[in-house]
């Protein structure tokens, strides 16, 4: 710009207050653009000065947002959560017991993954008597804060109680037959699990539980026991040696476990995990149980069996500790049960009868 005002300043004189006025308008659109002399826009109204302020609210997409900050102890390496107990198994899936997690920190993690569990339980015949306190209690400690499916297995629809239930929460009846044992119950309920897995569960929920009906939540149980295949170990064997386990130990059966093997002993009460799994592990069962009849056995402790059978094969991702399966009339309170979460009811075998 000041080689071409030298320029101009060296040209004859009756030319230079054009070139001069040519030169003020090229400065002021070179320094101000042409947009300052351009027509101004028409005011959009405040309604869309509202969607432009709301738009540049939004985080650009693809960014993670925090709308918290969670304040909590930090973890130490070098401490153990418990000194008393077995909290990993051989193959580093946990075993959850009291003091081994943070609530806050899992209830979070699985709202920001919008989860819905499922929980079966099957009240066939005079077990329909233990659905209310079951539902009742489980309205209080399980799963509090997220959505909840329970899934009422019965042959007895008009029976099921009538309970309040939360915000996301809703019964659902599925009327099924009876049958004349409580052994072809248990073994029966396999096939419907993994019936209903493909037929309606893998379109509703996450992850679906099973649960037997003769027991209450007595503490919490929460997101803290969801995993993609969990068993929950027996109160009556988490001290034992495998040799002292319950197996299936005769070759006929399907559910057959040799002397010198197990992990350990999961009771049949309580088991989950996704709902793709848990129809892996139900239909294995169910398989292995008609496998067995067709060779006319019975595995000594039914479903139960099978299910250790397919747990020693099938390692689980998480182990639950006995705090979330016990019996206190029978095993009492041992010092190590900090808590007890889901517990036996005491059997009113008069009650049962009505």
């Amino acid at each position: 710009m000041a080689e071409l005002l030298r320029a101009l300043a060296g040209k004859p004189t009756c030319c230079s207050l054009r070139h001069l006025a040519f030169l003020l308008v090229t400065l002021v659109l070179v320094l101000f653009g042409g947009s300052a002399l351009g027509p101004r826009p028409l005011d959009p109204g405040p309604s869309a000065h509202a969607g432009k302020r709301h738009a540049e609210a939004q985080p650009p997409r693809g960014c993670t947002v925090l709308f918290f900050r969670m304040l909590y102890p930090q973890p130490t390496v070098l401490t153990s959560s418990r000194k008393d107990v077995l909290v990993l198994t051989p193959w580093l899936a946990p075993i959850v017991w009291e003091g081994t997690f943070n609530i806050d920190i899992l209830n979070e993690q699985f709202r920001l993954q919008n989860v819905t569990v499922g929980l079966t339980v099957f009240a066939i015949k005079k077990y329909v008597v233990f659905l209310k306190l079951f539902l009742e209690t489980a309205e209080q400690h399980f799963m509090v804060g997220h959505r909840v499916h329970y899934y009422v297995f019965t042959d007895r629809p008009a029976d099921v109680p009538s309970v309040a239930l939360g915000e996301g929460r809703r019964l659902v009846v599925l009327e099924v037959p009876g049958a004349a044992r409580w052994q072809d119950v248990s073994m029966r309920r396999m096939q419907m699990i993994s019936d209903f897995c493909e037929r309606r569960f893998q379109r509703e929920v996450d992850f679906l539980i099973c649960a037997d009906a003769d027991m209450r939540f007595r503490d919490h149980v929460g997101v803290e026991i969801l995993s993609p295949l969990f068993g929950t170990l027996h109160p009556g064997f988490y001290r034992a040696t495998r040799q002292a386990f319950s197996y299936e130990r005769r070759p006929q059966s399907q559910a057959y476990i040799p002397w010198d093997q197990g992990d350990f002993y999961y009771m049949g009460a309580l088991f989950g995990g996704s709902v793709a799994e848990v129809q892996r592990l139900t239909k294995s069962c169910h398989q292995a149980m008609m496998a067995d009849r067709a060779n006319g056995i019975e595995a000594v402790w039914h479903d139960e069996s099978h299910l250790n059978r397919y747990l020693l094969d099938h390692k689980p991702t998480k182990v639950l500790s006995p705090e979330y399966l016990w019996d206190e009339q029978l095993l009492g309170r041992p010092a190590v049960m900090r808590k007890l979460r889901f517990v036996a009811v005491p059997k009113n075998h008069q009650q049962i009868r009505n």
